[in-house]
């Protein structure tokens, strides 16, 4: 059994947490998921930021990132063998953003949670260049986790199984089709995004994106990207969310190799992380790239 190193799990301090109309329960409790993971094996998780609605009763994102991130920051400090840490930044103000940038490298996190689109705009907008330019010379890494606060589709469909199901996903799909079409991953070669949930339903559509890529550019309906989309696609990381699904690993496997496939839990909304733990231990794959799923990408990324 090779070490397993989670990199997909939440904490919210409880100063955030109380602000939220959801995350109030499980989600400040680091001394549970230190059990969780013993209980599972687990030597090392990265905490990331799930997306809430905080920021609209906290004054903005400012007042946010500043707490978020010290208490972030105390937990990985206390817990420094077992925590990694990702800090959030403003995204509402270029300077603040830049500012904070700095605090969360002296705060000793490690990468930059962010969601896959704010207020329907998506990660490929200049104002997020700063991070980019930021995570490629300190080789901070980039998560990428769903939008839950009007993500794409939630004009038209709000519905409390639908929303977390469909349409969170499809944010994170949507987010990657855009940095692709407005050429963020081209501009920012040295970034290491990784993309919660396989992607999206990105697994289940890359090979539509080819074709339907290659027919429009024939006929001058599209920009020509260079590159096949599928070429772009297996530069990227993705985390298995707690997947459950042998179905969901092996499409993933056709996205990307595993070399960019991390093992996460999305602990403490998926609780049942012994069988997602099970699926990739009784997979077909290799030994060697079992041990890059659950150990050697975390390491090798967040080194």
């Amino acid at each position: 059994m090779p070490k397993i190193f989670d990199s997909h799990s939440h904490y919210i301090p409880p100063e955030v947490a109380k602000n939220t109309a959801f995350f109030k329960v499980f989600w400040s409790d680091a001394e549970a998921q230190l059990k969780s993971m013993d209980a599972h094996g687990i030597e090392k998780a990265l905490l990331l930021y799930p997306s809430t609605d905080a920021h609209l009763n906290m004054g903005g994102w400012g007042n946010v990132c500043r707490i978020y991130n010290e208490g972030v920051a105390a937990v990985v400090k206390k817990h420094k063998d077992r925590f990694v840490g990702a800090g959030i930044v403003p995204v509402d103000n270029a300077q603040a953003l830049k500012e904070e940038l700095k605090r969360i490298e002296g705060l000793g996190l490690k990468a930059i949670s962010i969601a896959s689109s704010y207020e329907g705009k998506y990660l490929d907008g200049e104002i997020f260049f700063p991070a980019w330019e930021f995570a490629g010379e300190k080789n901070f890494p980039i998560h990428v986790h769903p939008q839950i606060i009007n993500p794409i589709g939630e004009d038209r469909v709000r519905d409390p199984l639908l929303s977390p199901v469909l349409e969170y996903v499809f944010d994170v799909s949507m987010c990657i089709g855009k940095m692709m079409m407005e050429g963020t991953f081209l501009k920012f070669p040295k970034v290491k995004f990784i993309f919660a949930h396989y992607g999206g339903v990105l697994p289940f559509v890359k090979e539509r994106f080819d074709n339907t890529y290659q027919m429009l550019l024939k006929r001058n309906f599209v920009k020509d990207l260079s590159k096949l989309p599928s070429e772009y696609f297996k530069n990227l990381y993705f985390d298995v969310s707690g997947s459950k699904s042998p179905a969901a690993l092996a499409c993933a496997l056709e996205l990307a190799d595993a070399g960019h496939v991390l093992w996460g839990s999305d602990y403490p909304a998926n609780q049942n992380i012994g069988e997602s733990i099970g699926v990739l231990v009784v997979s077909p794959l290799t030994a060697e790239q079992k041990n890059l799923i659950f150990c050697e990408n975390f390491q090798r990324i967040f080194a």
